[in-house]
């Protein structure tokens, strides 16, 4: 089954298992996704395997910097109609405050996107989300069909 006919499948269904399955990455730090009406949320479940600093315990940034790229790229994919694994271009991530041996969430929002490239804007929390562990922004070359 092709990326397209998943994506859609999973929409029906709502379980996006078999979409991130496609990417290696995803299940290695253990990325789930939950859809509410017309959003979604990404889930990096707490797992000690994801700890970067063991006295705080906190979770690696390099591991929060990938979830939330992962889940920009994965955006797209489900709700932009991109073909396939979009090429990131730019990436800026703001650390704001630690990310705790916890759940983490994220949130994607698309900012703008033309025929060849789309923004999309990332919030990560644990607690709420009016106290973002991290921002980001990201810049993808969207590819052809």
């Amino acid at each position: 089954m092709n990326l397209r006919d998943l994506v859609a499948e999973a929409h029906k269904s709502g379980d996006y298992s078999e979409v991130i399955a496609q990417v290696p990455y995803a299940n290695k730090i253990g990325v789930q996704c939950e859809r509410f009406g017309d959003d979604v949320i990404f889930k990096l479940p707490a797992n000690k395997l994801n700890i970067g600093n063991p006295l705080l315990p906190a979770i690696h940034g390099g591991v929060i910097g990938g979830f939330m790229e992962l889940a920009a790229s994965m955006y797209l994919i489900m709700f932009q109609d991109v073909p396939k694994l979009p090429k990131i271009v730019d990436f800026s991530i703001d650390y704001l405050r630690a990310g705790y041996y916890q759940d983490t969430f994220v949130e994607c929002e698309l900012t703008r996107q033309g025929k060849r490239v789309a923004n999309v804007s990332i919030y990560a929390w644990q607690k709420t989300r009016r106290e973002p562990i991290t921002t980001a922004r990201a810049h993808f070359l969207i590819p052809e069909s």
